[in-house]
Formats: structure tokens, C-alpha cells, sequence
């Protein structure tokens, strides 16, 4: 029969000693106990690899898990990639708790194509044969393997082993590999150092593919490396990805300590999550419900993390049988993207208590209102498209996100993300240096919190011009950097009439106007530094001739800004006021002056007002940094006209 699959992961699981690794060897003629241990004690320990012969040359990976519950991580560590399960069922044994773990791992990894096995069939009569096969078939009851075939095979006599050959070929035939995601990313399963090679990690490849030459991210370290070589199946090869065994030789990861766990990623990929939403199955072997706050053992990928689980749904906790939404409280951070799917064990790691699938790699602590966000989730549940979009910017603390970065986060393909992004409800915006996208919803709350904010602002501060657009960009409920906020205002300013005056923010019907007691204080301000003239009081000197009115320094810095907006007085220097009418005055003296002479000293010009140095000084200071007079050494110079 020819095959149409081009690449996909055999994987063989089940109870320890029911002839897993017997059954590989029968398969490929492929050893995959490379351990001294695993060969001297005659259990698998740890994962072991092979490939399986395909019609037309094609080869399928084979991973051969650990079946002890002492070794469940290691079992986890390389079922997350498989295509295609062999689950193996001894016929003297019959179904085992190994045999019930490692089917309900493999139903939360979402495995939905297998062959149940019974091995080890020249050591049963055919009654005992039946009696098993009822076994297997009440222990797949409700599970996603339910209805796979079960066949019959002795390693030792080969009896079967052709027929299984046969199926496995049909099962894969017309099986399409995982379509490229995203991002290629290589949970690292085995890392080790060949002398005169460097670093070389291997795994299952999941998003896209990878090749010589290619930039890549080592995570959770976020360290930079670059692909020397790959290899798949032993034959070295210029590019490998999804449903493959791949080995890549990397360079520049010499001070990086590489181990099982770690991602080997594309350099886009940037980050890894302490904190992620997801909906959560619970299987009936948990026996009791995962309840909130409750610690767990978190397996994603080839890593493992204890965390905290967080039931997002009444009544608080997740029954057995049951699926709900929770967040998940990493301990340690991991990489995980939508759509991946996990593992969770209790905290002691005795039991496999259930999964589940990642729906926000990035998930929020403050989550209130807690439907909304509920109802976010259940939008993710449904599949990417326009819904899940809107849902995961809604999901963001901040206000909009590239598409580059819904790419990542959904682990699809850009055109996939634009497509859904030019759907009537996303507000396209422009963020400093790139484009970033909104809901029109969140945009809308957006104008409206800025105006709210504006006329809170005024009525707390009538005498205020504004609010500085700093104030601003911090009283936001959403995160902006500051320079996507620059670029955010001038549309903002444009679709809701709020006015912009250099770094003040106004709404276009406010107008300080001093009335009232405030009119009168303006009033008595301006009569003191008009007779004052060239020797004003300072501030404190001004409060205390105001008297009572001057008591409370807040109000009357804030009248006298609106005073200096209005043009009656002139800030020369912190805490000093003129009036308008003696700075024009010491303007016209020093100026007639200079033309007469060509320049003017410090001291003349403090002879000429009849003013202490203090405030000549403070004059003159004034004059240079607004444009006025040059200062060149002890004396100064008209600027000249431009």
C-alpha cells in the first residue's frame, strides 16, 4: 500500500514489562534501551528513540516511554509529540494502573489515532486473549483512543508482528502532518556535548521548521544560538520540523547549561509565562476534585514546574469527569503558547490527576470582573478566528498588540492573524514605531475614560490649564509605553475634541477664568507687585501680605498660574513674580540703554531700576532665556532680530 504521510511520531506507551521495548525492536530491529541500567535491570528508564520504515523510504520517528510509575516524568517528557500510539497490554498481565495513567495521558495530550497491542500473546490461550481484550476496551471507554483496533502479537514467536506492521502503515496513510504553526519551537528531551561538535539538543518538532543556519532562542534562559547542523533519524539534513525527531548541533550556547526542559526556539519567540489560562479536564483516576488554589505538578512539553491552580468557575473546585477554566501559578517559568496542551499530576507527583489546553500563555492576577474574563476564555476554547482575537487583546493589560504578537501567543500563521484582524471590531493603531491593533470596544472605553478624566481633573482644579499628558498616560486603564502614547494622542485629540496645548490636555470648553475669591486674590496679587514694581515679594513674602487668603499655598500657586497664563504678572525665577507692566518697564530701560552704549552691564542695569542686585539679576537671567538680551561674558547684547 503506498503512503501519502511524509512525517510523523510513533509512539509506544503502556504498563511496565508488557514488552513495550520488545515490541519497537520487532517493529524496527532498533535497540531503544541505550542505558547500562536499562539493559542490566530489563525496564525502560528513560525515553528511547527509533524509526519506523515507511512504504516509498519514508521513515516515522519511534519513541519508546518508560512504563514504571517511577518514571511517569520521563514517560511525559517525549508523549507530547506523538502522532500515532502503540499501547501495549501484556496478555499474561492483562490492564494495569500504569495501563490507566498512561491512557489518560495520552487522551489530555489530545492523541486521537492508536492501535491497542497484546503483547506477549504466545503466553496466553485464546480465552485469556478475549478476557483481555474486554480490558482494554472497558479501560478506553471514554477516552480518545475509544474504538482504536486491538491486535494481538508475540515478539518473541513474530506471530502478528507483519499484520501490526500492516496497520500501523494504514493507520498513517492519508495522515497529514501537523500543519506549520507559528514558530518552530524543540522541547529539548536529551542535551549533550559531542567533542569537536559543541552542544547538540534533540526532540519532537512542533510550529514550523527549522534550518542550518537559522538564528534561534534558548528558553527559559533567553540565550542566542545558531543552528551549525541538523540531524534527523542519524542523516544529517538542511531543514526539519513538525511530526519529526530532530537534532540540532547549536552554536554560541557555550556558557548555557542545557537540559531536558528547555526550548530551543525560534528568535522571535521571546518570552516564557509564571502565569497562564487554560481549560482544565479532570480525569476519573483523580478519584477527587482539583480545588482552588490547590498545588499541582505541571507537565508541558518536556518540562515540568510545581504550581498553583486557580479555579475560575463555580463552585471553586473541578470535579472529576469535569472540564472548567483555571489559571495556572508556575513556580518555575515555561514556555507555553496556545493551543498546548499539558499535564497536571498531584503535588507529590503519585498520581496523573488530569489537563489540559492552554488558551492564554499570558494570564492576568487581576481578573476582575471575573465573567468577562471567564467569558474570554470560553472565546478562546472555540478555535482561533476574529472571536479568539478579540477575546485575547481583551484579555491584555495592554491597550493594543502588534500582529506579529498574536502570532506568537496563538501559534498560527501571520495571514491567519490579519485576516481576522481586519474584521469591522479591531481599531488599527499607530504605536510609536510599529502598528498595533485594538478592539473597538476597548478603544471606545478608552475616549470615554480620557473625557471622564479631563472633567474630573478640571472640577478638582478650575484654576489648572489641563492635565500633562504624563498624568494621563499613568491614570490609564490600560498599559501604554510612553511613546506609543505620543502617537496615540493625536487621534484621540481628533475623534473626541480634546484639546492638546504642548503637554497640557484640556477638554475645548474649559477656560480658567479667576471669579470669585479667586478673582479677588488676583486682584490684591496684581495691586502688591504693581507697587512693588521692580522689588516683588516672593512667594512666602506674597502669602504672608495676602493674609488669610494666602494660607493655602496650593491655591495660590494655582492662581497665580492662571494670572501668568492671562499675561497680568511674569514668573522671572522659581517662587518670583513681576508684573507685566514692570518687566515691559525693565525691558524699555535695558534696551535704550544697550542701544546707546551697545551693551550693558549687571550693574548698570540694577542702577537703572533702583532695584537690588537680587532682582536685577533675576531680570536680566530672565531675559537671556527668553530670547532677549545675549549674554557674552559680564555683559549683555540684544539678540538680533530674526
Amino acid at each position: 500500500m503506498a503512503t501519502r504521510v511524509a512525517h510523523a511520531i510513533i509512539g509506544a506507551a503502556g504498563h511496565i514489562d508488557h514488552g513495550k521495548t520488545a515490541l519497537v525492536r520487532a517493529l524496527t530491529g532498533q535497540e531503544t534501551d541505550r542505558l547500562k541500567e536499562e539493559r542490566e535491570r530489563g525496564i525502560s528508564i528513560d525515553l528511547g528513540f527509533a524509526w519506523f520504515e515507511l512504504p516509498g523510504g519514508a521513515r516515522a520517528g519511534v519513541i519508546d516511554v518508560p512504563g514504571h510509575e517511577r518514571f511517569i516524568r520521563n514517560m511525559l517528557a517525549g508523549a507530547h509529540g506523538i502522532d500515532l500510539a502503540l499501547f501495549a497490554v501484556a496478555a499474561d498481565d492483562g490492564v494495569m494502573p500504569q495501563s490507566e495513567e498512561h491512557l489518560d495521558i495520552l487522551h489530555l495530550l489530545g492523541l486521537r489515532r492508536g492501535i491497542f497491542v497484546i503483547t506477549k500473546s504466545d503466553l496466553a490461550d485464546r480465552k485469556r486473549l478475549r478476557e483481555v481484550r474486554e480490558e482494554i476496551e472497558l479501560l478506553a471507554e471514554g477516552a480518545a483512543l475509544a474504538g482504536a483496533p486491538i491486535m494481538e502479537v508475540s515478539a518473541l514467536t513474530g506471530a502478528g508482528i507483519e499484520e501490526l506492521r500492516a496497520e500501523i502503515v494504514k493507520r498513517l496513510d492519508g495522515f497529514e502532518a501537523r500543519r506549520p504553526t507559528g514558530l518552530f519551537r524543540l522541547p529539548v528531551d536529551r542535551a549533550f556535548v559531542i567533542k569537536g561538535h559543541g552542544a547538540v539538543v534533540t526532540g519532537t518538532a512542533m510550529g514550523a521548521e527549522a534550518q542550518v543556519g537559522q538564528r534561534m532562542r534558548v528558553l527559559p534562559a533567553n540565550a542566542e544560538a545558531r543552528v551549525r547542523a541538523i540531524q534527523v533519524h542519524g542523516e544529517a539534513v538542511e531543514r526539519a520540523g513538525v511530526c519529526q525527531r530532530v537534532a540540532l548541533n547549536l552554536a554560541g550556547v557555550e556558557r548555557v547549561e542545557l537540559k531536558r526542559g528547555d526550548v530551543v526556539a525560534d528568535e522571535r519567540l521571546d518570552f516564557a509565562t509564571t502565569r497562564l489560562d487554560a481549560r482544565i479536564e479532570i480525569r476519573p483516576a483523580a478519584k477527587r476534585p482539583l480545588r482552588n488554589q490547590q498545588r499541582v505538578r505541571f507537565y508541558l512539553g518536556a518540562a515540568e514546574t510545581p504550581a498553583r491552580a486557580i479555579v475560575l468557575e463555580e463552585p471553586g473546585e473541578i470535579a472529576p469527569k469535569k472540564l472548567a477554566f483555571a489559571q495556572l501559578v508556575l513556580d518555575h517559568p515555561m514556555v507555553a503558547l496556545a493551543g498546548d496542551r499539558f499535564v497536571l499530576r498531584d503535588e507529590t507527583n503519585v498520581r496523573t490527576i488530569g489537563g489540559g489546553v492552554v488558551l492564554n500563555p499570558l494570564g492576568r492576577r487581576a481578573r476582575k470582573p471575573l465573567d468577562a474574563y471567564v467569558r474570554n476564555l470560553a472565546a478562546l476554547a472555540g478555535g482561533f478566528g476574529a472571536d479568539a482575537a478579540a477575546a485575547m487583546l481583551e484579555l491584555r493589560g495592554e491597550l493594543a498588540a502588534p500582529a506579529a504578537r498574536l502570532t506568537i501567543l496563538f501559534n498560527v500563521p501571520e495571514p491567519e492573524v490579519r485576516a481576522a484582524l481586519a474584521d469591522q471590531r479591531f481599531v488599527r493603531l499607530t504605536l510609536g514605531d510599529e502598528e498595533g491593533f485594538t478592539t473597538a470596544s476597548r478603544w471606545d472605553a478608552l475616549k470615554r475614560f480620557a473625557a471622564s478624566a479631563l472633567a474630573e481633573h478640571h472640577r478638582a482644579n478650575p484654576l489648572a490649564p489641563g492635565m500633562e499628558m504624563e498624568a494621563m498616560r499613568e491614570r490609564m486603564p490600560y498599559e501604554i509605553a510612553p511613546r506609543a502614547f505620543r502617537a496615540l494622542l493625536d487621534r484621540l485629540c481628533r475623534e473626541t475634541g480634546i484639546v492638546r496645548e504642548e503637554s497640557v490636555l484640556r477638554l475645548p470648553a474649559h477656560r480658567v477664568q479667576l471669579g470669585g475669591d479667586a478673582g479677588q486674590m488676583g486682584e490684591q496679587i496684581e495691586r502688591i507687585l504693581g507697587d512693588a514694581r521692580f522689588q516683588p515679594p516672593d512667594l512666602a513674602q506674597l502669602a504672608a501680605a495676602l493674609g488669610a487668603q494666602g494660607a493655602n499655598q496650593t491655591r495660590l500657586r494655582a492662581v497665580l498660574a492662571a494670572m501668568e497664563r492671562e499675561g497680568r504678572i511674569v514668573k522671572v525665577a522659581a517662587d518670583l513674580y513681576f508684573a507685566r507692566a514692570a518687566v515691559d518697564a525693565a525691558r524699555e530701560l535695558m534696551a535704550r540703554r544697550i542701544a546707546a552704549d551697545g551693551q550693558i552691564t549687571a550693574a548698570v542695569f540694577r542702577d537703572l531700576l533702583g532695584a537690588s542686585r537680587k532682582f536685577s539679576i533675576a531680570l536680566l537671567d530672565y531675559f537671556d532665556h527668553s530670547g532677549v538680551t545675549l549674554r557674552v561674558g559680564d555683559v549683555r547684547k540684544l539678540r538680533a532680530a530674526r
